[in-house]
């Protein structure tokens, strides 16, 4: 079929950018924005998106849904999307784009199908469109090729099979590898900060692991703005080592990194107001600063 109308729930930074990259590419855009910050609302009202009455518009006008938020929140959306689907009697397009388990995905493929919906297995890999830069959205199930008419518009389009789960697992692989290096930056950095070892690490580090060193030095002062975020994606990561057999103990320590950074002052910083001057040094002392006030 051919795709004319999407619906992204939720507009936020990965949502409104796809929105806004769809738009340029001759698509229309809804979503539905009640309950949702002032924030989201000004990031759809700047990308064009249009915000209709309700969920029930949402399903009769659009031919494809993606769902783009916080993997806490991707089971509950589903089931009230589920009920908009059979309330209409509509058949629309539903394709789950968050950082979910396989087990998870599987999960909201029976809420969807069984409320007369058409399910799509999704998982991005990148940040949100930008300056013609692309994020690859990996799809699979039986549904995912109409995916495939996105394909350029801002984003790339990766076909996975058949099979629900499968886009999905490749999420869980790749962050389980970035987002969990990330914590584990901060892991041992706010250890030698306890230690009263920083200095020295610090020395050791740039000499003999640089790539490392040049990696925390340039990427952790901007994850307390994004940890809240990621706590569920670590534990859904979590789920689906322990689904095949494997120690889920390190991405369940991730997500209590993250949930460490998201006790910090800077953690109510947005995508837009992270102050880049601050280094990741000045980060890993807010970190410890909880964890001695806490203990």
């Amino acid at each position: 079929m051919a795709i004319k109308r999407v619906a992204i729930l939720s507009p936020g930074d990965m949502g409104h950018a796809v929105g806004r990259s769809l738009r340029e590419g001759g698509l229309e855009v809804i979503t539905f924005l009640e309950g949702r910050s002032e924030r989201t609302r000004g990031l759809a009202d700047a990308a064009g998106i249009v915000d209709m009455p309700d969920l029930e518009s949402v399903v009769d006008e659009a031919d494809l849904v993606l769902s783009i938020m916080v993997p806490a929140e991707a089971v509950a959306l589903a089931r009230d999307v589920g009920q908009a689907i059979r309330t209409m009697g509509v058949d629309v397009y539903y394709a789950d784009c968050n950082a979910i388990s396989p087990q998870t995905t599987m999960q909201i493929e029976e809420i969807i199908a069984g409320d007369g919906g058409r399910y799509i297995d999704g998982g991005i890999i990148g940040g949100p469109p930008r300056g013609g830069y692309r994020p690859r959205f990996y799809v699979s199930g039986e549904n995912a090729p109409v995916m495939s008419e996105l394909d350029g518009m801002g984003i790339i389009v990766k076909q996975m099979g058949d099979e629900v789960g499968r886009a999905s697992g490749i999420k869980m692989c790749y962050a389980g590898l970035t987002k969990g290096t990330s914590a584990l930056h901060v892991a041992v950095l706010s250890l030698a900060e306890s230690l009263g070892l920083t200095e020295e690490l610090a020395a050791e580090l740039e000499s003999s692991q640089s790539a490392a060193f040049e990696a925390m030095e340039s990427g952790i002062a901007r994850l307390p703005a994004r940890a809240g975020r990621w706590i569920g994606e670590m534990e859904e990561i979590a789920a689906t080592y322990d689904s095949q057999g494997l120690p889920p103990g390190f991405h369940q320590g991730a997500a209590s990194i993250y949930r460490l950074l998201s006790r910090t002052p800077f953690a109510a910083e947005r995508a837009e107001t992270v102050d880049d001057s601050r280094t990741s040094a000045e980060t890993i002392e807010a970190a410890v600063d909880v964890l001695k006030e806490s203990s």
